[in-house]
């Protein structure tokens, strides 16, 4: 683990969490986490295990007193190098309210390399992810525009709702 990986954030007492790049042991703990958002799609353990694996250095982990309570996995996109599409955001519920997703948001767009877009899609009736999401831009003053990515004809499963693309930047 290099410096650039682990961060302690500073709030008006010291943060009881540690922002990092997960590992693959901690596949399991994100897949945990998604999976008691009531939330997300939830992915296979597998798909969780790879992430943590292949794409750790676009993802962040948040643990508190050694337990990973939150993450933020996301990738590069092969076709736009400086956007970087965020998949998943996750706090478990007994740590919401410390603004930890909007703090590994922001870990994140700092540690990617020339990065300078970000984008990610959300359902309409996700407000919460619609307001973290404002935020971050806001807080950049960046643009931040919303257009239809995903309709209803697009899934082939039924019943799962249209996705709208949320692109941020520059900043």
């Amino acid at each position: 683990m290099t410096a650039d990986d682990e961060t302690t954030l500073p709030t008006d007492q010291q943060s009881p969490f540690v922002l990092r790049r997960p590992t693959l042991e901690d596949g399991g703990a994100m897949w945990r986490v998604a999976r008691d958002s009531q939330t997300l799609d939830l992915n296979s353990s597998y798909a969780y295990l790879l992430w943590a694996r292949d794409f750790a250095a676009t993802s962040v982990v948040a643990e508190r007193d050694g337990a990973v309570v939150g993450f933020v996995s996301g990738y590069v996109r092969p076709d736009s190098p400086g956007t970087l599409m965020v998949w998943q955001v996750a706090v478990d519920a007994d740590q919401r309210g410390h603004g930890l997703a909007g703090r590994m948001l922001d870990h994140l767009a700092a540690a990617v390399p020339g990065v300078t877009m970000l984008e990610t899609t959300i359902t309409d009736d996700n407000e919460a992810s619609r307001a973290l999401f404002a935020r971050f831009a806001r807080t950049r003053d960046a643009q931040h525009e919303e257009t239809d990515l995903f309709v209803k004809a697009h899934f082939p499963d039924e019943g799962h709702d249209p996705e709208v693309l949320h692109r941020i930047g520059p900043f």
